[in-house]
């Protein structure tokens, strides 16, 4: 018979790509994570690591067999939840991560309204990036993410997930007050081909959404700053070192003296929701989940 604890080593392994990634997650060491999995395959008499380089990969009989152990996580979460399930109001303790723009915008007033509405409900909210967000509910550490799409999000049809469309956030090109584009109602992006640029870091996952707009546009920013708040964005478009793509939904501080201007073609970000498979039937997500549909429809109205 297979040990659940020691099948859930080797998904941990799947999700974080090495056995120390896995280890440091499961606060294991290297060596007993590598151990579980020995005696894993040990059980099932197939190998479930091979060498590659200076680390390991998932064997054909491992990625064969996470499908079923994904499968089988999925059901014993319901099954949880069916035996813990309360059907009266949402009750008990409702953990969600999300995004800065998320939590300010959609998890802080979800949060507020659920409080209002069902007293026995606690909702604790994390700020977590959109990797993080998914390693903690990978990890039981949360039942709800919103996070947004980036090209290192697992796939839709990864089945450990469910993975909603929620909004969809515009990006405006935000110029200094008496800037020559400052006037216009809307642009084409490629009218600011020829400025300077201020660009999200490396990292952020917003960076490849405003190069492929410029990119759709017909050019490559010149790239002169990079940061990585949008307040600090603006407060360098205020001081005039150049243009930058702003989400809409990124509150600006007011009195900088800039100006949005909307561009053609709609570049824009896209959120969604995340559960791990079987949670979004659990009382507490279902209310979360339509209380953030709403404020998304709010949001973007």
């Amino acid at each position: 018979m297979i040990d659940l604890r020691r099948l859930h080593v080797l998904r941990a392994v799947a999700h974080y790509g090495t056995v120390t990634a896995a280890a440091r997650a499961l606060h294991f060491t290297p060596s007993a994570a590598s151990q579980q999995v020995r005696q894993l395959a040990r059980e099932l008499g197939v190998d479930l690591l091979e060498p590659q380089g200076r680390g390991v990969r998932l064997t054909a009989a491992a990625e064969s067999l996470l499908a079923h152990a994904d499968a089988i996580q999925a059901r014993w979460d319901q099954a949880e939840l069916e035996l813990r399930a309360d059907h009266g109001a949402p009750s008990g303790v409702l953990r969600v991560t999300g995004f800065p723009v998320a939590v300010s915008v959609l998890l802080a007033p979800m949060t507020a309204r659920l409080r209002e509405l069902y007293p026995q409900l606690s909702v604790r909210i994390t700020e977590a990036g959109v990797p993080e967000s998914f390693d903690l509910l990978f990890e039981g550490e949360s039942d709800l993410a919103v996070v947004e799409v980036t090209p290192y999000n697992p796939p839709l049809s990864d089945t450990r997930f469910v993975q909603q469309p929620l909004l969809d956030d515009p990006f405006d090109l935000v110029v200094p007050e008496g800037h020559r584009l400052a006037g216009r109602a809307r642009i084409d992006l490629a009218e600011a081909a020829r400025e300077a640029w201020i660009a999200p870091v490396q990292d952020s996952p917003c960076r490849p959404h405003v190069l492929s707009a410029c990119g759709a546009a017909g050019f490559t920013p010149e790239v002169v700053h990079h940061a990585l708040d949008w307040n600090v964005c603006a407060h360098l478009v205020a001081h005039g070192l150049g243009v930058a793509l702003v989400p809409r939904l990124a509150q600006l501080s007011p009195q900088l003296p800039i100006t949005r201007v909307r561009c053609t073609g709609n570049p824009h970000r896209k959120f969604l929701t995340c559960t791990r498979s079987g949670g979004h039937a659990r009382p507490a997500v279902t209310a979360a989940l339509e209380e953030l549909r709403a404020l998304a429809a709010a949001a973007v109205a």
